[in-house]
């Protein structure tokens, strides 16, 4: 029998997890018909089939099963390995992947990217902007820069400040005699991609689901429709207070607004590309704690 290669564990690996042969596609960057076959050659090589049919997608079977366990214990030590080797590098170079959120990232990070990318110019940045928070532990990223109220035990890091939340209405709502009390105000509110945030909770405890007029999962997406009247929206202070369209009403979160950290994994932490950016962001970012916390313009942005 032929020896079965990652690829073909990873092939399987990723039908499983999505379910489907477009899935597995989308996620191994193949084509429907690669996949398709691909499938049908690794089972006829191995003589076993590994996935049952249906109108609900592909299940697993045990043989299946029992090779997307493998594929995961394999991706694990693959990761592990890459950390390791990672983590021991003596000279700031090479690439380095950072995660941040949309607001941090549009409002806080672009100057702070850019000065770093002079300071060391022989790193390179590849930057992946997401509202949910990614795996540091299976090296989606090496460093992420966050707002959370409790980041996993498993990273290590820096914490910066806090971050404080305000509740913001249209400048042109607010100077036609606005009323917060008012019942007929509509709120615009996060979706379930949107995580890391208490803020979240908080709407969907306290705001009735009828006077939810619209649903986002973007911070810079949110500032824009609530500047157009769609509804009331909570924002942090370093995006509300840069738009003079908007009026902050209040602050319902103070004291419980989240915290900005910048996080990586201990493995990596003693990597030179990675101390770099610990070090040359967390100053920066350490400048900007009154804007963070809603308390003046700050320094750089």
């Amino acid at each position: 029998m032929n020896q079965i290669s990652w690829d073909d564990f990873r092939l399987v690996r990723g039908i499983s997890e999505s379910g489907s042969l477009v899935g597995a596609a989308a996620s191994l960057n193949l084509n429907h018909s690669t996949v398709f076959r691909r499938l049908g050659a690794l089972e006829a090589m191995i003589g076993a089939k590994l996935f049952e049919r249906s109108r609900n997608g592909y299940s697993p079977t045990a043989a299946g099963q029992e090779m997307v366990a493998l594929a995961e214990r394999m991706g694990r030590d693959v990761t592990d390995f890459e950390r390791r080797i990672a983590g021991r590098d003596e000279k700031p170079s090479g690439l380095l992947r950072v995660t941040t959120n949309d607001a941090l990232f549009n409002y806080v990070l672009a100057p702070i990217l850019a000065s770093f990318r002079k300071a060391f110019p022989d790193i390179q940045l590849d930057v992946l902007v997401t509202n949910q928070p990614l795996n540091l532990s299976r090296r989606d990223a090496d460093i992420a820069v966050r707002s959370t109220y409790a980041p996993p035990e498993t990273l290590v890091g820096r914490r910066i400040g806090p971050s404080v939340w305000g509740r913001y209405v249209s400048r042109a709502l607010y100077e036609k005699g606005f009323d917060l009390a008012d019942e007929s105000n509509t709120y615009i509110a996060f979706n379930e991609q949107f995580g890391g945030v208490d803020v979240f909770d908080w709407i969907e405890k306290e705001i009735p689901p009828h006077r939810i007029a619209m649903r986002c999962n973007t911070t810079v997406g949110l500032a824009k429709c609530i500047a157009q009247g769609v509804g009331i929206g909570f924002l942090p202070r370093f995006v509300g207070d840069q738009h003079p369209e908007l009026v902050c009403t209040d602050e319902p979160m103070a004291g419980r607004g989240a915290v900005l950290w910048l996080l990586t994994h201990p493995d990596l932490r003693h990597a030179a590309r990675v101390r770099a950016f610990m070090d040359h962001a967390g100053v920066e970012l350490s400048r900007r704690r009154a804007v963070l916390a809603g308390n003046g313009q700050g320094e750089g942005i």
